[in-house]
């Protein structure tokens, strides 16, 4: 699945900046610059996480982040200016689930991101442990491995991974692992796969590895191919 993040930001240069990052990582997004509208949209569309500026315009983020926690859940990392140890147990005695601090590394928030969707949603979407020759994903952890070593993945390429393990003779067409990632169907795109698969094959290759585990089949799409 992709998550959608909604981005509650009123400094341009920074929501631009955290926008470029989660398409970086394959995520949808939407960008508000007000409180108010953040609590609407929230309310209406649902996203699967909100990163929310204190410092805002109408409303605060901790008047914000209360009014979400009326009525949703969804996991709420705060971004502030603000460094005050009273501050940030504020913003946690509100709701919040985590805390960055500007000016951030947007690749540290990023993994904050990352981690913290995997936390939320992974009772959701991951069952069970995977196997294919040395190619071993646990889904409950959110882990591969290959031949004992981990290999890191984004939710995207884990997602992808996960299809194709789960039905290892099958032959995916692009759209078909598209559809895995977004759950919808869409006509526009589909060669970004070709983008994801080939960072998977860099992820999963090793010197002992002749060729790839993944096979491009011509005109259709691609598969598990067994190592010899």
């Amino acid at each position: 699945m992709t998550f959608h993040i909604l981005v509650v930001e009123d400094e341009p240069r920074i929501a631009q900046l955290v926008c470029k990052y989660l398409e970086l990582e394959s995520y949808t997004h939407t960008w508000v610059n007000n409180g108010l509208d953040a609590v609407t949209y929230a309310k209406a569309k649902q996203p699967d996480l909100c990163l929310l500026d204190i410092m805002l315009p109408d409303m605060d983020g901790i008047e914000v982040c209360k009014q979400l926690r009326e009525f949703s859940r969804l996991p709420i990392i705060m971004m502030t200016a603000k460094v005050e140890e009273i501050d940030r147990l504020l913003g946690f005695k509100v709701g919040a689930d985590d805390y960055v601090c500007k000016p951030f590394s947007p690749k540290e928030l990023m993994a904050r991101v990352n981690a913290l969707l995997v936390r939320t949603y992974q009772t959701k979407v991951m069952t069970k442990k995977l196997v294919f020759q040395d190619l071993v994903m646990d889904v409950e952890r959110f882990s591969v491995h290959l031949r004992q070593q981990e290999i890191k993945l984004t939710v995207n390429e884990f997602t992808i991974l996960k299809a194709m393990l789960e039905q290892p003779s099958k032959v995916f067409s692009r759209k078909e692992l598209l559809y895995a990632v977004k759950q919808k169907e869409l006509d526009m795109y589909e060669r970004t796969i070709d983008t994801h698969i080939k960072n998977l094959r860099k992820k999963l290759s090793t010197e002992e590895q002749d060729r790839d585990v993944i096979h491009s089949v011509y005109g259709i799409g691609y598969t598990l191919k067994p190592a010899i």
